[in-house]
């Protein structure tokens, strides 16, 4: 039997999958959370085998929570789920030791399929996630795009500076950089333009 906790804001989609893993797969769905500071608070609690988290939740993301985890537990599985996976989000994962990647689209037989696969120890990166990782049209750079991701939760420049413990100053030069490439004129219609274009 394998045991999972399931980390995904959508409410609907986070209840099914709970609801029918089980059914699909010797799986025993230990905890769910919806977002990424309740997924560590579940997965430090109940240690599954497998975490099954959605890369993009409100207050903490994906990758933050994977990050926070892999301090305490650094064996931990991994499944991630992503809608849209750019190369520098798939590589960021990879570098924290996240062992598969499954569209959120994925029917709950495949994930049934991929936890028991990385339950044995092995990777997984399904074909249509990293075909869309490939295919990357965004001019921003990977901390460019922190910095936008910040301004969409609602950080202020010094908030900003502090979590990714850079200067005030070189927070400023990233989102003046953004809000370049994106022809925008404040670094929120900048975050919203990234948004729209599922770069963040």
């Amino acid at each position: 039997m394998t045991t999972v906790v399931l980390a995904d804001d959508e409410a609907l989609l986070r209840k099914a999958m709970a609801a029918l893993l089980p059914l699909e797969g010797e799986i025993t769905v230990l905890a769910e959370a919806q977002d990424g500071e309740s997924a560590v608070h579940a997965t430090l609690r109940h240690q599954p085998d497998v975490l099954v988290i959605d890369l993009e939740m409100p207050n903490v993301d994906g990758l933050g929570a994977v990050a926070e985890i892999r301090r305490t537990r650094p064996n931990q599985v991994i499944l991630m789920l992503t809608r849209h996976a750019r190369p520098g989000v798939l590589r960021k994962a990879l570098k924290l030791g996240v062992q598969g990647f499954v569209s959120k689209s994925a029917e709950p037989a495949h994930i049934a399929t991929v936890i028991a696969a990385l339950h044995e120890g092995r990777r997984w990166i399904d074909s249509d996630v990293s075909a869309l990782a490939v295919v990357d049209d965004c001019p921003l750079t990977d901390r460019e795009l922190d910095v936008l991701r910040a301004t969409r939760d609602g950080y202020s420049v010094a908030d900003i500076a502090t979590q990714l413990h850079l200067a005030e100053g070189t927070v400023r030069n990233y989102l003046s950089n953004a809000m370049q490439k994106t022809q925008t004129r404040t670094r929120h219609e900048a975050a919203r333009y990234a948004r729209e274009h599922d770069w963040l």
